[in-house]
């Protein structure tokens, strides 16, 4: 037993491969419809902005290194990149999809879980030749692995400063490969002990590229070692809870019980959480808050004294960029993207994030009356807006993004509708519409190849 495990009060033993054979043995017949259903949504949601992120200068940049390089023509860069490795293909639909900032989140691994998972099983099950069933099953086993391991890690592993996305996201990557591979626990144990020993990525390289390049890298490593464990590739299979293992030496907040709590009646998936503006989730609640005040009170910018936005300390260590210079680093910025709600800016568009809008002039006045406080009694994504006006009035509101759209037919209409605006600039808006009839119906697509060559650009 690790030392981090001996300050618990539960028997960790075991837990990598009882985490192993849960997602081993997970089926689609046997899921909850809305596990399912919410699955077929966060494929979806991927593959609109990776669509739309394949025309980012990281992606050009890493289509043209994966073409330099070469490889077995197995699987498709989505957006124009043709045919690569499988491998080189997960890494560069990986970062794409993640350049935006625009993909799903779920809270309980602190991170992006699809961003690390769909493109390594995309990747594989083009290179196999595998049907749309078996693609849903293994995003779901992907998920629910690496939102149980974010739970076991506990705040404290992003507080330190990884980046869940990167490290988190490998162990996901793995066990839907895994998933897809057909492995036994013992197998998928090993795949997850090689994806442990690759883990990585960095929150300060937030506002950078290297953010995306955390999700690339992450499906590509676990789907790297799932391959090489289907090959006989050796590894400890109690990576999680071993002595200097993932968790000894990641977190001081070692809950392994949150990984094994509800298993087979919780389900991960179904709570994940999509994004509506273009920015970092740690923003949301703050411009929802500034958007309502803003309606309710019919606030002029020109005549707010001060807006003080209060959060919890995770977030002021994720998104609280004070001065951004880049379009990127605006994402990360609490006070720029709140100056953008009160303006009546639409931070749903993507092309709103860019040199020239950060360093606009009215944006940037009002940004400067904006303070970041904390405040530890919000949740992990809320916040608490108070809004002083110059004549002496004050507008308060808190807001809570945490909880998933509870009717799943409106989140699809909604998630149909981005996909739309993301998907079609790059493919056309026929082939767009042809993909979100697929992927509604993707239990009785017999080979995804079918989808993924609408996907080309």
């Amino acid at each position: 037993m690790s030392q981090a495990a001996q300050s618990q009060a539960f028997d960790d033993s075991d837990l990598t491969l009882r985490l192993a054979e849960y997602a081993m043995g997970l089926s689609l017949d046997d899921l909850p419809a809305e596990t399912v259903e919410a699955a077929r949504h966060c494929l979806m949601d991927w593959l609109g902005v990776t669509l739309a992120g394949s025309k980012e200068p990281l992606a050009k940049i890493m289509r043209d290194e994966a073409v330099e390089e070469g490889g077995n023509p197995q699987a498709t860069i989505l957006g124009g990149g043709g045919q690569t490795s499988a491998l080189q293909a997960a890494l560069v639909n990986g970062a794409t999809g993640h350049a935006l900032d625009y993909d799903d989140v779920n809270l309980t691994m602190i991170g992006h879980p699809t961003a690390a998972v769909a493109p390594a099983i995309l990747a594989l099950a083009e290179k196999n030749a595998l049907s749309g069933k078996e693609l849903l099953t293994a995003l779901i086993a992907g998920i629910e692995i690496e939102c149980r391991v974010g739970a076991m890690m506990n705040e404290s592993h992003y507080n330190a400063g990884w980046h869940a996305t990167g490290t988190v996201g490998t162990f996901g990557a793995a066990a839907g490969a895994a998933h897809l591979l057909g492995m036994d626990a013992e197998a998928c144990a090993r795949a997850l002990g090689i994806a442990g020993t690759q883990a990585a990525g960095l929150k300060a390289m937030f506002g950078t590229m290297c953010k995306p390049f955390h999700a690339g890298k992450a499906a590509a490593n676990g789907l790297y070692a799932a391959q090489l464990a289907s090959r006989g590739f050796e590894s400890r299979t109690d990576v999680l809870e071993c002595e200097q293992g993932f968790a000894d030496t990641q977190t001081t907040e070692y809950d392994p019980a949150a990984a094994l709590a509800e298993m087979g009646t919780v389900f991960h998936t179904r709570n994940v959480l999509f994004k509506y503006h273009a920015a970092c989730y740690g923003t949301h609640a703050a411009i929802e808050a500034a958007s309502n005040l803003k309606r309710a009170h019919n606030i002029d910018p020109a005549n707010v004294a001060e807006v003080e936005i209060g959060v919890r300390d995770t977030l002021l260590k994720m998104c609280n960029i004070q001065e951004p210079v880049t379009g990127l680093e605006g994402k990360f910025s609490l006070r720029f993207t709140t100056a953008m709600a009160l303006l009546g800016e639409n931070t749903g568009l993507i092309a709103n994030y860019n040199v020239a809008k950060v360093q606009d002039a009215e944006i940037v006045e009002l940004r400067d009356r904006i303070k970041v406080v904390n405040n530890q009694d919000m949740g992990k994504a809320g916040a608490a807006m108070k809004i002083s006006m110059k004549d002496g009035s004050v507008h308060q509101i808190s807001i809570d993004v945490e909880t998933p759209e509870p009717d799943l037919k409106r989140q699809w209409s909604r998630l149909s509708d981005k996909f739309r605006d993301m998907a079609g600039p790059v493919i056309g808006g026929a082939k767009a519409d042809r993909v979100v009839d697929m992927v509604a119906g993707l239990e009785i697509i017999g080979n995804v190849r079918e989808f993924t060559r609408l996907c080309e650009g």
